[in-house]
């Protein structure tokens, strides 16, 4: 069974497109949220959500299953996936 995979990103960020195109490459299927395209109280909420898996706030920040990655970490990231 495949771990659900969520991405918070922001839209220009080098590191969240590539992390995009690891996750395309491997095709896992994946939700995104492009969090510097959203506006007011949706846009504070997702920022909350993203502070409580990584209180720095940075980006990207991947959600595997149980497991949390912050940053762009190929190998991590498919170790999680169990590839």
């Amino acid at each position: 069974m495949e771990k659900p995979v969520k991405l918070y990103s922001l839209s220009t960020l080098g590191h969240c497109k590539a992390t995009k195109k690891l996750l395309n490459d491997c095709k896992v299927q994946y939700l995104f949220t492009d969090v510097d395209l959203l506006e007011g109280e949706e846009r504070a909420a997702i920022l909350n959500d993203v502070r409580r898996l990584n209180p720095r706030c940075s980006f990207p920040t991947i959600i595997i299953g149980d497991t949390v990655i912050v940053g762009y970490q190929g190998d991590k990231i498919k170790e999680a996936l169990g590839l």
